[in-house]
């Protein structure tokens, strides 16, 4: 939206070549700031002026590591799947060397870094892209990209390119509509194959001309026509769903009995999965479902969960636009000991047989 606007102050050529190299400039991961989303709120939560044993399952920039450990007594352990991560994250290291501690992991893998008796106080997850990612061009997330359909945030092994380029009509159709809720997924998929059997789709301007061409003229929608698709891709190739699930029950097994989990989403997928994990594992639904029998034993995840979402201030949104779509919740440890959530696997098998799709 700032660009769009940006774009359409601008009257004359000179500002017009002016905007473009502001923008290339900031497109780097080196020049451009990472703004932490609801930094005060989670801080809040975490509470960590008494100290204790951190995990920040995606740290970024840094800003939730940072800011807990400008609190005495407190250690992080941080992970990131991003290998460009690894520089900002040694400047933190020199800083506070002895409580802070880096993983280049994803964090569906935290049951192999942390040893069974580890138990954290808050473990934090502020999912999807970041703004590194997103402004970095080169690795074809954004819209204003020319480069290649990468969209690999680090550790995978296909890319948007390969996946545009080798899947069926069919599971690419599958792919926007269930990853993307693109309401006409199949006919830009048909496009997509029509389109490849000519020249394959190298770079973001072939495939947005595809989209482009697919969709129905909506004057009143808002978003970029592309969003859809490009969030569906950029899912499917990282496998959110998939690290998503199996990062959170992991969490719940390595947190301290009162500890909290704090998840920010940004999507509607993620948040489903994070608001049926809360829910249908708490003291106040210990009964997954209301055709299983009662639990006597009443063993839950949590301690009652509020179902109460936190968004961004006015101000934060004004200074940050992406964080408009970004909603926080948190959820505290019960004292039962740690249960297998089979359930969250259960309900959103759909979208966990089709992360297993290969790429040939």
């Amino acid at each position: 939206k700032w660009r769009r606007r940006l774009w359409n102050t601008c009257f004359f050529k000179k500002t017009k070549i002016l905007i473009l190299k502001k923008m290339k400039d900031i497109s780097s991961s080196k020049t451009y700031s990472h703004y932490p989303v609801m930094l005060k709120e989670v801080i809040n939560i975490c509470d960590p002026k008494n100290g204790g044993l951190f995990i920040d399952c995606t740290y970024g920039a840094g800003g939730y590591t940072n800011k807990i450990l400008s609190y005495p007594n407190t250690k992080v352990i941080a992970l990131d799947r991003d290998p460009n991560i690894k520089r900002l994250a040694e400047k933190t290291k020199k800083n506070y060397k002895n409580r802070f501690f880096f993983h280049n992991s994803k964090f569906s893998e935290l049951n192999k870094i942390l040893t069974k008796d580890t138990k954290a106080d808050c473990i934090i997850f502020d999912l999807g892209l970041s703004s590194l990612q997103l402004f970095d061009f080169k690795r074809g997330f954004s819209f204003n990209s020319k480069e290649e359909p990468d969209m690999r945030m680090g550790l995978n092994e296909n890319s948007a390119k390969d996946v545009l380029n080798n899947l069926d009509a069919k599971t690419l159709g599958n792919i926007f509509k269930l990853l993307g809720e693109e309401k006409e997924s199949y006919r830009i998929s048909r496009n997509i194959l029509k389109e490849r059997k000519q020249n394959p789709i190298k770079t973001i301007p072939d495939l947005i001309k595809i989209i482009k061409k697919s969709k129905s003229k909506n004057f009143k929608k808002k978003i970029n026509l592309s969003t859809q698709v490009f969030q569906a891709l950029r899912i499917f190739v990282n496998k959110e769903v998939t690290e998503l699930i199996n990062g959170l029950i992991n969490a719940a097994q390595f947190l301290k009995k009162g500890g909290k989990i704090i998840v920010i989403t940004f999507h509607s997928i993620e948040d489903k999965i994070v608001k049926f994990f809360f829910t249908n594992f708490s003291l106040n639904k210990s009964k997954t479902s209301r055709y299983y029998p009662e639990n006597n034993e009443k063993k839950t995840l949590f301690e009652i969960y509020k179902n109460k979402t936190i968004k961004p201030n006015s101000q934060e949104v004004e200074e940050n636009n992406p964080s408009r779509s970004a909603k926080l919740r948190y959820v505290v440890r019960s004292k039962d000991n740690f249960i297998y959530p089979e359930d969250l696997e259960k309900k959103f098998f759909h979208y966990l047989e089709l992360e297993k799709t290969y790429v040939q």
